[in-house]
């Protein structure tokens, strides 16, 4: 459901400093949001790990979701955000198996871990292929690493988004706000780092359909993501009026169908294990 960044994250599109994450707001879309973290965690062939680790675990609702697929491993969540490791602390249920703290990706250390899963985070990081290599290198055998990362930089939704922060009066305000596709590798770079790093591995994409309901479905998506760095950087009326200027451009570029509204999302995967 809702994720946050491990460290750095997230980006859908990464901005300057650090901007609080609202769990309210992230949920807004669990559905479509929570559907590739299943995708990803189905390709995991784990039996009886006992150390799970979830890097960027959110308000902890999918997390929780490994404890039950996993009885008998201890689950840990680590997120970045104060504002989501107090959600997932505060819906916790009592004996869960699940324990959740405060932490960047980049100081996590995957030796002993049976599973290292991140999903929707690494985007955030910056330099994550050498924070991949680390892990991989880590990892004890028959240990997996599963991630999963937007690879829509290209969408309208963030290709209008950066064309706004860099047009005036924006861009003397929001220059250097924003990220693009170098955001993520390619499949094939993580392919040949994961496989170089002594791995079997599979790497694929994923193209979902999201179908969005309510009035600017789209920018209240962006809203809970992409859209939090150039929020964070302007004052109140600023933002306002970005938020109306971009949600014009949104609607032309997504428009809305008597059922709803489309929303393209291309994601990709992987998962892969130490022999």
């Amino acid at each position: 459901m809702t994720r946050s960044p491990g460290g750095g994250r997230r980006g859908e599109g990464p901005g300057a400093g650090t901007p609080r994450w609202d769990p309210e707001q992230y949920a807004r879309f669990s559905a479509p949001r929570s559907r590739p973290f299943g995708d990803l965690l189905a390709r995991v062939g784990a039996q009886a790990p006992r150390l799970v680790l979830d890097v960027g675990c959110g308000s902890g609702e999918l997390t929780r979701s490994l404890a039950l697929r996993w009885p008998g491993a201890r689950v840990r969540g680590l997120d970045a955000s104060p504002e989501m490791v107090a959600a997932a602390t505060a819906g916790a249920d009592a004996g869960a198996g699940v324990e959740f703290s405060l932490g960047r990706a980049e100081d996590v250390d995957a030796s002993g871990v049976d599973v290292v899963v991140s999903n929707a985070v690494l985007q955030w990081v910056p330099g994550h292929l050498d924070l991949l290599r680390r892990w991989a290198a880590q990892l004890p055998p028959g240990g997996w690493l599963a991630f999963q990362v937007p690879s829509n930089f290209e969408a309208p939704s963030h290709r209008l988004m950066r064309e706004l922060a860099s047009s005036p009066p924006w861009r003397h305000r929001l220059a250097g706000v924003l990220r693009g596709a170098e955001s993520v590798a390619a499949p094939g770079e993580y392919l040949d780092l994961l496989r170089g790093a002594g791995l079997e591995a599979d790497v694929w994409q994923t193209e979902y359909q999201h179908v969005l309901t309510g009035p600017d479905p789209v920018l209240e998506w962006v809203r809970g993501t992409a859209l939090r760095p150039v929020l964070r950087a302007l004052d109140a009326p600023a933002a306002a009026e970005f938020e109306r200027e971009y949600g014009a451009l949104l609607r032309e570029a997504y428009p809305a169908r008597p059922w709803g509204t489309p929303l393209p999302f291309l994601r990709t995967f992987a998962v892969s294990r130490r022999p």
